[in-house]
């Protein structure tokens, strides 16, 4: 069984990409404007402005003029933000190694705050919940995080959460503590399972994916959700696949 991720923003056909990008460019276009600048037909870009409306990539306002009928201006949305090149990783390794010049322990100090941080949130939504709901909302709220992940549930009710994407490759290239701080946030907020990386993006591999297992300790199947466990990397050996293995 596979539980597909959430949606996300699509990827867009070269010409609405480009009606986007003209449009940011310009930070407001009427339709004959786009049709002037790319060389299609006003119709044409008519019918692409109305799939993007329906998207929420673009919005519409009227701009009334002295006479005659208000015209209508496009611009981009906030959810089309994504269609566009960011250096977030680059700027994001830059800050860090700023941070690592002011002391040792630093970076490392920054990474375990985040990772209590994120472990807070996810004890709320997990608590409560069976051993299966917690691994399907884990899933959840990584995939909310921009990790692309769904999940995997074998015969033997083995589970695997599978990342189809690293929201933070750049940082993990260069900081194993993103790798480290990773599996420690998913074994605090599930104290009663075995969990090992399988697969390490940040190692070459195509996806990252993590081995849930429960653990044989009689704990309560629900409610455990609620519980901290610890610092970053807590809970049991890593086996196969090192669970702890930095990226490189």
């Amino acid at each position: 069984m596979v539980t597909p991720a959430t949606a996300t923003t699509p990827v867009q056909p070269a010409t609405r990409r480009a009606i986007l990008l003209t449009i940011k460019r310009r930070g407001e276009a009427r339709a004959e404007e786009l049709a002037s600048s790319l060389g299609i037909t006003p119709s044409a870009i008519r019918q692409h402005l109305a799939a993007l409306l329906g998207e929420g990539l673009v919005a519409i306002r009227e701009q009334r003029g002295s006479a005659g009928r208000p015209k209508h201006v496009y611009s981009v949305t906030s959810k089309a933000e994504d269609l566009f090149p960011k250096s977030y990783g680059e700027l994001t390794c830059e800050l860090l190694e700023y941070a690592g010049a002011e002391g040792p322990g630093t970076v490392d100090r920054m990474f375990e705050r985040r990772r209590q941080r994120r472990v807070a949130g996810a004890e709320v939504r997990l608590a409560g919940k069976s051993f299966d709901e917690r691994v399907e909302e884990l899933a959840k709220i990584l995939d909310e995080d921009g990790y692309l992940a769904d999940t995997v549930r074998g015969d033997d009710g083995e589970w695997r959460i599978v990342e189809h994407n690293c929201a933070i490759l750049e940082v993990a290239f260069r900081y194993g503590q993103a790798c480290s701080s990773e599996i420690g946030f998913l074994r605090d907020v599930m104290p009663d399972a075995q969990i090992d990386r399988v697969s390490h993006m940040a190692s070459g591999e195509h996806h990252c994916a993590y081995r849930v297992r429960r653990r044989d300790t009689g704990a309560s199947d629900a409610g455990v959700g609620d519980t901290a466990s610890g610092g970053a990397g807590a809970g049991g050996p890593d086996g196969a696949g090192g669970g702890d293995v930095p990226g490189p």
